[in-house]
This record gives structure tokens, sequence and C-alpha cells, in this order.
């Protein structure tokens, strides 16, 4: 159907009588795609670019000592007909019914994971005039926290530029940690301390914050500061470090959820049950299998070990929110740089590709179809359906009920949310 100018914009305007948004209509479609249920996003990455072929988009068998290209692991049937995944994920075979894999999800850069992950966390290029905010930030910009009591977003791991407010400002940044047993640091008063010290200091701060405030514009970067500190000092004074006491939870829910990882997205569960909005979830913990998921030359001998503690938690996850009638409410997104090549390198391991990968969302009251996309014979390049990263961005958004084309703004220049993403329709209505 070709969409006419005149046609677009009467959609349009029906779109928003309806209180849809007009990014929200389809690829050349005309129809409007209504705003997904989700309320938290819960986003687990899988740093050094996790191998589609040998995950969630298997392929023939290859043979990384006889340099055969192909997937590393046998592939299995899933909940879903038609669609298989790697042996090692057995538990989310099973459960694949409220998940969708994107198979076609793909950019240009393969060469440095740095500039790889600064395009999958804000969903562009890098910029010398502008710096882009990370979508947490984003999601938390527009959505807030779900309490007073806590952050709108947490990242359990180590922080980085490209999970940053970018021009979003301090205030829409996040608060992380990197032990689950302690929470974040500075939260509590440090060893030594006694409690008028702490009183005496925290006064003197209150003097300067005040004339700080006074003495410069609302907007002014020292004063969106301030206001995290402030933020600091009353999520200390509150309830909201009693949800790293994963100890209340009964043994058997934690040792479901596995190991460190594991423990993470547990953490991250109670997180969103307090009303944070964006969790994120590192996965690449002391590389269990030598490398993590950077899987060049001897990671890949162990790379089943990092598919299964992800089969195991993700899987917990799901069941546990799904026990707690929170599935529907709580957009899980698995994701990671980019993917990997089928062939095997001198050393048995794999290189980057971004010409196509795999990213994962499930929950989040979706129409989930268990796989969208199909990619070629070795999941080297998209055969249908590609998704770009923009794509991608706003499908997470529609998802949450944000509106995928709505504007921001860097001082007074206007920049999309998205860069021209458009939400994969079919996973909505």
């Amino acid at each position: 159907m070709h969409l006419t100018r005149r046609t677009f914009l009467q959609q349009v305007i029906t779109a928003s009588s309806l209180g849809l948004a007009p990014a929200s209509l389809l690829r050349g479609a005309g129809a409007v795609t209504p705003f997904g249920k989700a309320e938290s996003c819960v986003f687990l990455w899988l740093g050094g670019g996790m191998a589609q072929i040998d995950t969630f988009d298997p392929k023939r068998k290859g043979d990384p000592k006889g340099r055969i290209a192909g997937s590393a692991y046998d592939a299995i049937q899933t909940a879903v007909t038609g669609v298989r995944v790697c042996e090692h994920l057995p538990r989310l075979a099973a459960r694949l019914d409220r998940m969708t894999i994107l198979r076609t999800l793909n950019h240009s850069v393969i060469d440095e994971h740095g500039a790889a992950t600064n395009r999958l966390y804000t969903g562009r290029k890098v910029s010398g005039t502008v710096v882009y905010p990370s979508i947490g930030s984003i999601v938390n910009h527009q959505l807030g926290a779900g309490s007073d009591a806590v952050p709108g977003y947490v990242l359990i791991g180590y922080p980085s530029v490209s999970r940053g407010p970018g021009f979003l400002g301090p205030r829409h940044g996040f608060l992380y940690l990197t032990d689950t047993r302690v929470g974040p640091a500075g939260l509590s008063r440090p060893a030594g301390m006694d409690v008028d010290r702490n009183r005496r200091r925290t006064a003197l701060l209150e003097v300067i914050r005040k004339s700080t405030r006074e003495r410069l514009p609302g907007n002014h970067p020292v004063v969106q500061y301030d206001e995290v500190i402030g933020q600091s000092q009353e999520l200390a004074a509150g309830t909201f470090k009693q949800a790293f006491n994963l100890e209340k939870e009964a043994s058997s829910l934690r040792e479901a959820y596995g190991g460190e990882f594991g423990q993470r997205c547990l953490l991250a569960r109670r997180l969103v049950e307090q009303g944070v909005r964006f969790v994120e979830v590192l996965h690449n913990l002391n590389f269990s299998n030598g490398t993590g998921w950077d899987t060049h030359n001897q990671g890949q001998l162990n790379q089943h070990i990092l598919i299964q503690e992800v089969d195991q938690a993700l899987a917990a996850l799901m069941d546990d929110l799904e026990k707690r009638r929170m599935l529907d409410k709580t957009l899980i997104v698995v994701a990671t740089e980019f993917g990997r090549p089928a062939e095997f390198d001198g050393g048995g391991g794999r290189g980057h590709q971004g010409s196509t990968f795999s990213a994962v969302l499930a929950g989040g009251g979706l129409r989930h179809c268990g796989a969208w996309g199909e990619t070629d014979e070795l999941a080297k390049q998209p055969a249908s359906d590609p998704v770009s990263v923009p794509d991608f961005h706003a499908t997470i958004h529609q998802a949450l009920g944000i509106d995928p084309s709505k504007e921001l703004f860097d001082g007074d220049r206007p920049v999309p949310i998205t860069d021209r993403g458009i939400p994969v329709a079919s996973l909505f209505g």
C-alpha cells in the first residue's frame, strides 16, 4: 500500500485523538501500533558480543578444529513451533512462548567494543557535538521512578559514559553498585564516623548546597548535581537499602536463580518491585570462561558456561515475575553490542559481526512470537524483517508507553528520542 502525505497526516491526527503515538504508524501499512503495558524494564547486558549462531539463532553444526563454519552446539526445539535455540538454553526454550528473539538486529560498527556498545545504548553513532543519553536515562527522564523512595535508574555493574544521561543531565543518571551483598556505595555512614560527626558534616554541606542553589539557575549542571546529592541523602535515610538484603528471599528461590549473575537478576526483581523503572544487569563477570562474551580464541571452549548462566537466571526471573503477576508489567531485554560470524578463527574462537545479531525481549505484555526476522544460512545477514538499532530502541520505548518520535532538547536543539526508529509493530496489540 502506498502511503501518501495526506493519508499519513490524517492517520497522525486520528492517532493523536486516540492517545496513540504518530511514530507508531506501521512501516508503510498505515495502521496504528498501540502502546505496550510495561511499567519498568530489566536490561540484561551481555558485554563482549554474544554469538547469535551459538545461542538464539542456531544454524548447521560447524567444527572449530576443522575450521568449518557453523554453530558450535546442537539446536533444540522450543515451545514455539519452528523456532529452535542452542542446546544449552533448555529452560528458555520451554518459555519461548513468552519471549521474542529479534534475530535481525544490525549495525555497521564491528571493530571496536566501545563504539558498538555506545551504539546499542544510545541508538546513535558517536557525535562530536552531542552527548546522547542512554536508553536507561531516557526511560528515567520520561517515566521517573515509580516511588519517591527509589531512584529511577539502577545499574548493577560497572559504570561507563555510554550508560549515562548525556545532555539530559545528572538528575537522569544511574545509581550503581558492583556488590549485591552491600548495595550502592555512599548510602551508608562510613565506618568510624559517629552520628554527631555525620550530622555536622551534613549541616555544612547543606550550607554550601543552599548557596549554590541561590546563585545558579536551575538548569545549571552544578544545580542538577546538587539534586542528585539530595536524592542520595533521601535514599540513605529511607527504606531503599532494604532491597539489597537478598537473605530475605527463600533459599530455594535464591538457588533457582543460580550464581552471581542470577543473584543480580533477583536483585533486579526486588528493585523493580520497589518502583525502579530501569534496572541494568551486567553479565560479564570475572570471565568465567576465560574471555567473557568476547569469544576470540580459547574463550569459545567454555562459552557454554555463560550460556547456561543466562538460561538459568533469565528463566528464574521470568518465573518469579510471573508468580508475582509482574511479568506483563516488566519488559526484560537481553542485549549485546554485536554478534559473531559463523567462521572460526585460528584459535577456535570467533571474530566480531554487526551485520546481524540477536537480542531478546521477554514479558512486558507483548504479543510474543518466539522469533522475529530471519537470517541467511549462516546468520550473517538479515534475510527478512531487518531491525535497526533505532528500531530496537523504538520497540522498547513503545512497550513502556513512551512515544518513540517525541523530541528531547539539548539546550534549544531538538533531538528525537530515537534516530527515526520504528517499533516492531507485530509485538503490539
